[in-house]
């Protein structure tokens, strides 16, 4: 569904904060060429060339990155994908002055990535043009103070970014592997939750989520994972 579409999963093995993880960022087809969502941490930009040659792109052909939020993992490999490509960067203008340098991630040790200079400040319900149909840009703080979920109305698909997982991680399970944001990355839980309560109201029939990538789960497993975490 996805690929038909023109959105692609790409996973990528990294290694982050000392250990391997894997993230999933995403990219969509547009008659301008692509839009990458999230770029992966310091690193990833190999696996990107790599996982968007199997789809016969390069690089070059990202003329606009989305980013959900300004966590490390999602954004420290940006400066160098930029010294590849000749893309704008985009993202909530809660999440700018972090991406920028203005100011110190919220997490993390202090050694941040290299800043950027963002170009678009997003703001809820903008939408972009895609060969998905629009990609709407949904707001969904908590888990930082601007992040943004990506919902394509016209295949029902949410690209959840951080505000929820499917990873196999804190509550979740073999037969329910979607799940709301993990706490321990969470800085404002009540308003992740509202988040959560957000998504839940939108018609979802599929999830892409950074970490744990695509899940053929939607709104009745958001509302489910909404009520959980309310109580």
């Amino acid at each position: 569904m996805q690929e038909d579409a023109g959105v692609h999963a790409l996973p990528i093995a990294v290694e982050y904060g000392g250990r391997e993880i894997t993230v999933t960022p995403t990219v969509v087809e547009t008659e301008r060429g692509l839009v990458l969502c999230d770029v992966g941490p310091d690193g990833a930009v190999d696996g990107l060339r790599t996982h968007l040659r199997s789809l016969d792109y390069e690089l070059a052909d990202v003329w606009l990155v989305v980013l959900t939020h300004h966590d490390g993992d999602h954004v420290g490999g940006l400066a160098e994908l930029l010294e590849h490509v000749d893309a704008v960067v985009a993202t909530h203008r809660e999440e700018a002055p972090y991406v920028s340098g203005e100011r110190d991630p919220i997490k993390g040790d202090g050694n941040r990535y290299p800043p950027v200079d963002v170009d678009i400040e997003l703001v809820d319900e903008v939408r972009i043009p895609t060969l998905a149909g629009p990609m709407e840009v949904v707001a969904t703080p908590g888990h930082a103070p601007g992040h943004v979920s990506l919902y394509f109305p016209t295949g029902n698909l949410l690209v959840a970014g951080d505000a929820l997982v499917a990873d196999g991680g804190e509550g979740t399970d073999g037969d329910e592997p979607l799940a709301g944001p993990k706490p321990h990355f969470t800085p404002d839980m009540d308003r992740a939750i509202e988040s959560v309560g957000a998504l839940a109201a939108l018609e979802v029939e599929h999830t892409l989520c950074y970490h744990g990538g695509y899940v053929h789960q939607g709104s009745d497993r958001i509302r489910e994972i909404h009520e959980q975490l309310r109580e």
